[in-house]
This record gives C-alpha cells, structure tokens and sequence, in this order.
C-alpha cells in the first residue's frame, strides 16, 4: 500500500497517471483508510460550516471526484445534489455505484476543458488532486470559472516536504486571484494529522490544507 500511495504522486504522463488510478480504484477507499486520509472529511466540514444558504438546493460541482469520497460526506452534512469529474473510467464507475451524483464527466484535467456550464455551481470542490505530480494549479482558474458569483471554491493540499515546492505555487495562484478581486478568502485551515506519512524520510503524520474561497459577486 505505501508504494502504491507514493506512485499517485509520481510526475508520470497522463495516459501513465489513469492507468494507475484505474488499476488503483477497487482497493482506493480500504488504502486511503489505513492511511487516516482525512481530507474528503475535512473539506466538506469546511464547505458545511461556511455555506449560507440552503444546502438541500446547493449544486456542487466535485472534480477528480475519485470513487466519491467528497461527497459522501457532503450528503452526511445536508447538501444533496452532486456533480462528479474524473480522469479515471474505473473511478466514475465505482461513484455511479454510489448513488450519489446526478451526472458524472469524463474529463483529463488540465488536457481537456472542464466539461460544464461557466457561473452555474454553488460550490466547486477539488480534494487529493492538487499536488506535485498530478494536476496542475492552473486549473483553479477553471475552478473560478465554473463557481456561482457568490459560490465558494473549496481546495486542499498536502504540506509535507515533498509538496512544498507546489503548495507555495499554489498559494501565488490563489494569492494573485484574491489581489485581482476574483475572490475572497473564506477560511484557511492547517491541520497536522492530515495522513500518515509514507515517505521513508518522514515518520507520523503530514500536514494539509483546506482552503476555502467565495467568489466575487
């Protein structure tokens, strides 16, 4: 299991990257279990305790959605109505099974253009796909694009050493957007126990970070 997670942040191509995930997605959930992988939690607690108004009418918008995970929790907290992008056949698969998306997109990020409708969602979510070795921050500006005047995008990331290098790119992306008045932040949550470590130069736990954003009106 600990080389399978270190190989989901290895800078391979894309054709190389879906194969894994999915050759990855029947064991993902029991994996990512073991590790303590907190983040879907944590970025729907966030989204949850920020969001104004009525949930059960919310649409949001779960990108590289993986087997469901984000949403799963997001139903537990009141919101109901869910779409899923993925790069992964396998992982949309495994969501379909889950019941909980109304429509699911095949989509290479940052290849292909997110495939839905600009202005239209409540809420944009993206957990576990921005890092080093897999999607490229440019893709928030897409995030950005695909959120409600007022919607609120949510995004995390790892703080381990070896992710430092994008985290800090990232953090200028999200910096540069809030100096242009795209948006507002919301809340930055650092949390330490994020997962366990897998890298034989760390021990214990990581750290992460949930960020949350809302767009300009």
């Amino acid at each position: 299991m600990r080389n399978t997670v270190l190989s989901a942040h290895k800078g391979t191509g894309s054709k190389e990257k879906v194969a894994f995930y999915n050759s990855w997605a029947e064991s993902y959930e029991e994996d990512v279990a073991m590790l303590e992988y907190r983040a879907p939690f944590l970025a729907a607690e966030c989204i949850a305790s920020h969001f104004t108004r009525e949930k059960e009418r919310a649409v949001i918008l779960d990108v590289a959605c993986g087997t469901g995970l984000v949403s799963r929790n997001l139903k537990k907290m009141g919101f109901c109505h869910f779409v899923g992008v993925d790069g992964s056949e396998k992982m949309l698969s495994l969501a379909k099974e889950t019941g909980l998306y109304q429509e699911l997109k095949h989509c290479m990020l940052c290849e292909d253009p997110l495939p839905v409708q600009d202005e239209l969602y409540d809420v944009v979510v993206i957990v576990g796909a921005l890092s080093d070795g897999n999607v490229a921050v440019e893709i928030i500006k897409e995030l950005w694009h695909a959120t409600k005047p007022g919607g609120y995008v949510c995004m995390t990331t790892r703080g381990n050493v070896d992710n430092l290098e994008y985290k800090a790119e990232l953090e200028r992306v999200i910096q540069a957007m809030e100096e242009e008045k795209k948006w507002s932040r919301v809340a930055v949550s650092v949390v330490d126990e994020w997962e366990k470590a897998v890298s034989e130069h760390e021990c214990g736990y990581i750290p992460g970070v949930v960020y949350l954003y809302q767009k300009a009106f």
